[in-house]
């Protein structure tokens, strides 16, 4: 079971989850029931104001369906999320758009996220006009002010999505998830459908307007190298449950569970010396229409002991704001993960392994 230790009295709470649980499947055909997949069991946590909170882990462990669970575009079986006071999953239709003012995401694949029958005018439009924030001539002024916010001409706005490369249309998305000027806005692997080069750049814009719009973020990514560079606080899933959660500093500083160990040692290293001696994850993930009873994590790790096969680990806290799931995790030194990171520096340097890639004058660029 994944349950996360509320914030203290002081901490300032924009979103909080509790016993969040999806299933799929599990519907009667004519000659079998399909297996019931756990996609989302019993989850926890809390999102801070401000902060950019990171949800990580290998394809399949149930992260993006998490993060669309938070924001009720898939519904729960099961728990309950307030945002800012408000009760997400009992809220009638109508106040859920309303809602849906402040909560806005930004997908994968900008491209498939976008309808091409529509011109970017009218798609960042849209969400300005469905919740009245400005009408007539009011409107195009404010998507040429969306647009511009994002490195883009306002010319662009009678052009249509096949028009513009994948970094300008990416660019799109994130002027349109911002036009209905929300608090908390979820980049779900915003950058992972992108070329290399211009990655830097979109994580750099994200950063940018997080700190001038004075944004929440809730960012879901297989990529540890950018959540280290991003990330204030990181939740690492495994097969529907979140098996550890920290501050980013101490998560890789201290990485208390295997899974995320090994998931850290899969990080690429400048110097190849670094990795000789990682332990790298074997094998596949179980199956989460079946997962193995105890620790869901002991089939493919090597530190299991007898009890880790049968009996579940709880969440519990190692130490300020950290939080693990592991028979074991006491047993684990403490290890220098972030020498192994490229472009390991000060927080308030956190994005120079992007630095290369991108400058001050092409953050606002389109490419």
């Amino acid at each position: 079971m994944s349950t996360a230790q509320p914030g203290s009295p002081d901490s300032d709470v924009i979103l909080s989850a509790r016993h969040v649980t999806r299933h799929f499947g599990g519907q009667r055909s004519l000659f079998r029931r399909e297996p019931v997949v756990r996609a989302v069991d019993d989850v926890s946590l809390d999102i801070r104001r401000g902060e950019t909170f990171a949800i990580v882990g290998e394809s399949g462990c149930g992260k993006s369906t998490l993060a669309r669970l938070l924001l009720r575009l898939i519904e729960p079986d099961s728990g309950s999320v307030i945002f800012d006071g408000r009760d997400v999953t009992a809220a009638s239709p109508e106040t859920l758009r309303q809602m849906r003012r402040d909560m806005q995401i930004v997908f994968q694949d900008p491209f498939s996220s976008l309808n091409p029958r529509m011109s970017v005018g009218q798609l960042v439009a849209e969400p300005i006009i469905t919740h009245r924030l400005a009408s007539g001539a009011d409107v195009a002024r404010e998507v040429g002010r969306m647009l511009a916010l994002v490195g883009l001409l306002p010319e662009h706005a009678d052009r249509y999505p096949h028009e513009f490369s994948g970094g300008q249309r990416q660019r799109i998305g994130i002027a349109r998830a911002l036009a209905s000027r929300p608090r908390l806005v979820l980049g779900d692997e915003p950058v992972s459908a992108l070329d290399v080069s211009i990655r830097a750049q979109i994580i750099n814009l994200l950063e940018d307007l997080k700190a001038e719009l004075g944004l929440t973020m809730l960012l879901v990514s297989h990529d540890l190298g950018v959540v280290r560079h991003t990330a204030d606080r990181v939740a690492v899933m495994y097969l529907g449950e979140i098996v550890e959660m920290a501050d980013v500093e101490r998560l890789f500083e201290r990485p208390a569970h295997p899974y995320t160990r090994a998931l850290m040692e899969a990080i690429p290293a400048q110097d190849p010396a670094a990795r000789r001696d990682a332990a790298l994850l074997e094998g596949d993930p179980p199956s989460p229409s079946a997962p193995p009873p105890g620790c869901r994590f002991h089939t493919r790790c090597p530190h299991a002991l007898a009890l880790c096969r049968t009996t579940p680990p709880t969440l519990d806290g190692i130490g300020p704001g950290h939080v693990v799931a592991c028979h074991r995790a006491s047993d684990f030194p403490a290890r220098d993960v972030l020498a192994t990171v490229p472009g390991n520096e000060t927080r308030q340097r956190r994005i120079a392994l992007f630095a290369a890639a991108s400058n001050e004058a092409s953050r606002r660029q389109p490419q």
